[in-house]
């Protein structure tokens, strides 16, 4: 008796899970925030000038020093799936979109201003909109938003190995997905 009671709590801890559960379960655990940061630094010039009917002149002038943190992240718990276990299919229906998070982080030195043309509130405002604006085009034109495909492509892989494991097949969306090229070719 002492022993069917033993091999019982052995079965249990030992429970093998079926292909959905496991696929579901697999499914959450990657379901996290999927993060490619860099570091940008970079120098600008300020300038802003006001003139008096085009006689007087009047020019206000900064040195900025800008140091930002990019973060490029896809939200996986936005990840919308389909388990279709009579067929065996998992299909991945949705991918959310990255998101890009610039977090600047602006010094202003060697300030020059007229009495006239003074600095205000909206000249910082309106230096953080350019910064950011030019980091953005900085981005569009850097390898960081490849970096951040290659990691999403590395944890749609996780999906891949437990679906080919359990003699599944996975799809995005109508296409079926065999190795991580294919997702590499259909992801944009």
């Amino acid at each position: 008796m002492l022993t069917f009671f033993i091999m019982r709590k052995v079965d249990k801890r030992n429970e093998v899970l079926p292909d959905t559960e496991l696929i579901q379960q697999q499914m959450k655990n990657v379901s996290k925030l999927v993060v490619n940061e860099a570091k940008i630094s970079q120098i600008y010039n300020y300038k802003d000038q006001k003139s008096f009917m085009n006689l007087l002149s009047f020019d206000k002038k900064a040195l900025v020093v800008v140091n930002a943190d990019v973060q490029i992240m896809y939200d996986l718990s936005k990840l919308e799936y389909v388990v279709d276990e009579a067929n065996k299919t998992v299909r991945i229906t949705n991918i959310p979109k990255e998101e890009i998070k610039i977090s600047p982080d602006i010094k202003i030195y060697d300030v020059e201003e007229s009495r006239f043309n003074a600095f205000k509130g909206t000249d910082y405002n309106a230096i953080q909109e350019s910064v950011k604006k030019q980091f953005q085009e900085k981005i569009l034109k850097s390898n960081i938003q490849a970096n951040a495909k290659s990691r999403l492509i590395s944890e749609l892989g996780k999906f891949l190995v437990v679906t080919q494991s359990l003699g599944w097949t996975l799809q995005y969306q109508e296409n079926t997905i065999g190795n991580l090229t294919d997702f590499e070719q259909i992801i944009p």
